[in-house]
Order: structure tokens, then C-alpha cells, then sequence
């Protein structure tokens, strides 16, 4: 198995800070606005080198997807900033109208996404994002792994022309992926190749599908690793390639079982391959206050429930 070095814990919004001080540096256009939690989203430096680029809009989320999408006109690139929860429920008719239906090139940045959000409790804890923005005609759906794919991404999207969601998190999760890393909308990413079981994660959960590979290969078995980072569009021609050899595949996310990840390669592999499948997320539930740690614990969102399902889904083969 593929060897994988954690380079030092770093949380993937510090990675959107950086990437979206490089696009400050580097691409004019690019405007940020945030509501009220530029530490959260890690913002100052931006801010700090191109005050004249940023938007204070306060606590006043719908009204800052509003004026995004009219900052488009004038051909700039937006850049919201505040957490999933108020990023997605709290202004969806926005985003619907203003920005979906109406194809503007805002790109929607949301931090401390799902459960690892923590302390702040199930009232933050937004676990039904995903499935809100991919169903969305139009829209980019991003959920990138580490501090660097989350700093790669942030400068990608800059150069997709079309509203994009993208997604990350606040506690410190390994880094292990390239700091020179090319991001590829919609491309998937192949981690480790196997032959029994097909492992397909996003997010804070790659990371976990890595050392649940690592111990399934103790075990005699021998785990595809596939990181998901864009889940719309979907790589379907990466999905496919992979349960055609190894005849099963367990999907793993931090975020309800209705709507997300794991969802999407469900109605995929329905039509084009069934192939038995097992859901590794949040099993239709609010979360609740807790360290990150604590919260992944309980709600099975780690290497152990992993490897749990793929145990269970080799019975189905």
C-alpha cells in the first residue's frame, strides 16, 4: 500500500485563507465578502493587502449573496465567507434565485461545515449542505480533503466561470496531500489502488479511509482508496473503473446519508453498475455539542466504522 505522510495538522479553512490571499495577489477581480466571522474564515491577509477588495457585510447573510451576485456584473469574482449553516439553510432562496437561476459567478465559501464543527452544537452543525447545493441546476459542488487541496481548490475556482460551493472545515486534520498539487474540477483522485473493495471518501474522511486501508491490509484485505473532492460533478468514469474490479464500494462522509457523497454514487451505480454499497455518515440525525474528536467518535464517522462497513459490504459481493 501507498504510503501517506501527514505533514502537520492544519485546518482546511487556514488552506482557503491561503489560497484566497494567493488569488488577492494574482487576480484582480477577485473580490471577498464575509458575515461578520472574517477570523473564522481566515481572511485578514486578503483583507490586510486589498482593503479595497473587501466587503463587510455583517450579519446580514442574505443580503451579502445578494450583492455577490450583483458584484458579478461588473465582472468581478465574489468570494462569500461564513459557515456552512448560514453559507447554505439560512439563505437558500438566495442562492436559488440570485445566484443558481440566474448562472452569476459567485463563489460560495463555507467553513465549519458538518459535525467537527464542534462545541457550537447541532444549531451549527450543518450535516444536510451538500445535498441542498448539489441539487442545485448549475452548481459546483467542492468538499476538498487537507489544508493544500483546500488551498488548490480556492485558486481553481477562480477559474471556473459559474457559481461553485466549496466546503471545509475547523479543526486540524492531517495534510498529507501535494503542496504543488494541480486541482481538477470534477476529477477524482486515485490514493491507493486495491482489488476487494472499493473506499470512496471526501473530506475529513479521506484521511480516515487511508489508515482504514492501512489496517484492512493487515487483515488480508485490499482496499481501493478514492478521494471524491468534487461531488458535482462526479466522476463517474473513476467510480465505474473501480467497483468494476474490486465488486463493491463503501462511501464515507461527514454529512447525512440522504443527499450526500454517498447518495450520488448510489443513483449513479443503480443505472450504469449496481453493486452492493454501504454508507458510511450520519444516519439521518442533528448533531450535538462536543469536541470533534468526541462527535466522529460517536456518530461513526472514522477508520473503525470504515473498516466496519467494508467488512460488512465484502459479505454482499
Amino acid at each position: 500500500m501507498k504510503k501517506y505522510i501527514d505533514q502537520g495538522k492544519n485546518d482546511t479553512r487556514s488552506g482557503f485563507g491561503a489560497g484566497l490571499t494567493e488569488l488577492g495577489r494574482t487576480n484582480p477581480n477577485v473580490v471577498a465578502l464575509c458575515a461578520d466571522l472574517i477570523g473564522s474564515l481566515k481572511m485578514e491577509k486578503f483583507i490586510e493587502e486589498n482593503p479595497e477588495r473587501f466587503f463587510q457585510i455583517g450579519i446580514a447573510e442574505a443580503n451579502m449573496m445578494g450583492i455577490a451576485a450583483g458584484l458579478t456584473i461588473g465582472g468581478k469574482i465574489p468570494f462569500t465567507g461564513t459557515f456552512a449553516n448560514f453559507s447554505t439553510g439560512r439563505v437558500y432562496d438566495q442562492i436559488r434565485q440570485s445566484i443558481a437561476y440566474s448562472d452569476k459567478n459567485v463563489k460560495i465559501c463555507a467553513s465549519h461545515a458538518g459535525l467537527t464543527l464542534g462545541e457550537d452544537g447541532a444549531t451549527h452543525q450543518i450535516l444536510e449542505d451538500i445535498g441542498m447545493m448539489k441539487m442545485l441546476p448549475g452548481m459546483v459542488v467542492i468538499n476538498p480533503c487537507d489544508y493544500n487541496q483546500t488551498k488548490a481548490a480556492t485558486i481553481a475556482i477562480a477559474e471556473y466561470e459559474g457559481p461553485v460551493y466549496l466546503r471545509f472545515g475547523r479543526p486540524k486534520v492531517a495534510n498529507f496531500t501535494p503542496e504543488d498539487q494541480k486541482f481538477e474540477i470534477g476529477k477524482a483522485v486515485m490514493l491507493n489502488e486495491g482489488t476487494d473493495v472499493t473506499i470512496v471518501a471526501t473530506g475529513h474522511l479521506v484521511w480516515e479511509a487511508l489508515i482504514a486501508a492501512e489496517n484492512l491490509e493487515k487483515a488480508g484485505i485490499s482496499a481501493e482508496v478514492i478521494n471524491i473532492h468534487t461531488i458535482k460533478p462526479l466522476d463517474t468514469e473513476a467510480i465505474l473503473k473501480s467497483v468494476e474490479k474490486t465488486g463493491c464500494v463503501v462511501s464515507a462522509e461527514e454529512h447525512n446519508y440522504l443527499g450526500g457523497l454517498g447518495e450520488s454514487i448510489a443513483g449513479f451505480l443503480a443505472t450504469a453498475r449496481p453493486t452492493p454499497q454501504e454508507f458510511v455518515a450520519t444516519q439521518d440525525t442533528f448533531g450535538e455539542s462536543g469536541t470533534p474528536a468526541q462527535l466522529m467518535e460517536k456518530y461513526g464517522l472514522n477508520a473503525a466504522a470504515i473498516e466496519k462497513a467494508v467488512q460488512k459490504v465484502l459479505k454482499r459481493k
